[in-house]
C-alpha cells in the first residue's frame, strides 16, 4: 500500500459519516456473479443526500477560508449538485446563488424544489447559452457581488475540481476500513460519473488505500475519451495546487462507456426497470439519472465477464433520489 498523502485542507464536517457498506444478499440469490456491495452515500444525509456533500466539505472550507459571504455554483435544473450547495449554505449562513441549466418549469419539483426552499437565488440559462456562456456568467455573477462589497466564491459543476477531489480520496480512507471489518478486498469500484470528481477522488484514493481494487466510472453523458481528459485534468490540478508526491499520471482511469442512452438526465425503460427491481429486491433506490444508469451498467457488464467470475465489487451509490420524482410518468408500467 502506498503511504497516505499527509496533507489536511480546510474541512467542514457536514456529512453523516462513516456511511454503510451493504452487501446486496437478495440480488446475489437472483443474479449470481461476484458479489455486489453497496457504499451508501445516499445516507450522507437527508435532504442533503449523495455523493456532493464529501467534496463541499472541501469547497466550503476554502470558501470561509478565504473569508466570502457567497457561493456560486451550477448545474442543471435538477442538479443533486446544486440542492446540496443551497442547503450546505442555508446551514452556514452563506448567500447561495445558483446558474442553472434548462427551461424553467411552472412549479418547481424535484431538487428544484429544495433548491427554492433553501433560499438560493436561482438564475436558469437556456441550455444552449449556459453551454456556450458559462464560464462568462459566472465570472459576471461574481463581479455583480464584488461590486455590492461582497467576495463570493465559485464552485464548479458537481464540486468537480481540485478542492473536491478531496472528498473521495478521504472516502477511499473510509472504505478500506469498512472493507477490513467486512473481510473482503474488493477488485472492482464502480461509480457513476458525470463531471468526474468523485471517480478521481476515487482513482486516487484506491491507489493509496486499496491498492488491489480498480476504479471504473459509469459515464452518464459525454463518452469515455471527455472522462479520461476530465479526470486527469482534476487529478493533476489536485497534486499542483497541494505540491503532493503522487504521480497521478500512473494512476488507473477507466470508463465503462456505452450506457449513455438517450442523454444526460434521459434514460431508457431498461433503466427505469432496473431501478424498479433493486427497489423491490433490497428496498434500495436508485436515480435515473447517475445511480441507475450506473447500475444497469455494472450489472450487464458483470454479466458480460468485465469482472471475472469471483471477487467482490463495490457500488458506490452516490444518491440522487429527489431526481427520480420529475420522471415520475417513466414508471407507468408500474401500474400494470
Amino acid at each position: 500500500m502506498s503511504d497516505p498523502i499527509q496533507v489536511n485542507p480546510p474541512r467542514l464536517n457536514l456529512a453523516n459519516l462513516p456511511t454503510p457498506l451493504q452487501a446486496l444478499d437478495r440480488l446475489q440469490q437472483q443474479r449470481p456473479g461476484p458479489r455486489i456491495w453497496l457504499k451508501r452515500d445516499d445516507l450522507t444525509g437527508c435532504a442533503l443526500s449523495g455523493n456532493k456533500i464529501r467534496k463541499l466539505e472541501f469547497n466550503l472550507a476554502q470558501a470561509r477560508e478565504e473569508g466570502c459571504d457567497t457561493v456560486i455554483s451550477c448545474g442543471g435544473l435538477q442538479s443533486n449538485h446544486c440542492r446540496a450547495t443551497a442547503l450546505l449554505c442555508a446551514q452556514l449562513g452563506l448567500h447561495c446563488h445558483l446558474i442553472l441549466r434548462g427551461e424553467p418549469p411552472a412549479v418547481g419539483d424535484g431538487n428544484l424544489l429544495l433548491d427554492q426552499l433553501a433560499g438560493a437565488e436561482i438564475s436558469v440559462y437556456p441550455p444552449q447559452q449556459y453551454q456556450r456562456e458559462l464560464d462568462q456568467l459566472l465570472l459576471h455573477w461574481q463581479s455583480h457581488y464584488q461590486a455590492q462589497g461582497r467576495r463570493a466564491f465559485v464552485i464548479p459543476t458537481g464540486a468537480s475540481d481540485a478542492i473536491g477531489v478531496w472528498g473521495y480520496f478521504k472516502a477511499s480512507e473510509e472504505l478500506a476500513a469498512d472493507c477490513q471489518r467486512s473481510g473482503i478486498s474488493p477488485r472492482h469500484i464502480i461509480c457513476a460519473t458525470g463531471s468526474g470528481g468523485t471517480q478521481a477522488g476515487l482513482s486516487a484514493g484506491a491507489h493509496c488505500y486499496i491498492p488491489g481494487a480498480q476504479v471504473w466510472g459509469v459515464n452518464v453523458c459525454d463518452d469515455e475519451a471527455w472522462f479520461l481528459n476530465k479526470v486527469g485534468h482534476d487529478l493533476q490540478d489536485w497534486q499542483q495546487r497541494y505540491h503532493l508526491d503522487i504521480d497521478v499520471g500512473a494512476l488507473s482511469v477507466k470508463v465503462i462507456d456505452g450506457y449513455v442512452g438517450p442523454g444526460y438526465a434521459k434514460a431508457d425503460e431498461e433503466v427505469y426497470r432496473c431501478i424498479a427491481d433493486l427497489a423491490a429486491c433490497e428496498g434500495v433506490v436508485l436515480d435515473p439519472v447517475y445511480t441507475g444508469k450506473a447500475f444497469h451498467a455494472m450489472l450487464c457488464e458483470r454479466e458480460r465477464g468485465r469482472f471475472g467470475d469471483d471477487g467482490d465489487i463495490v457500488f458506490v451509490h452516490t444518491g440522487g433520489i429527489f431526481g427520480l420524482f420529475p420522471h415520475r410518468q417513466h414508471f407507468d408500467f408500474l401500474n400494470g
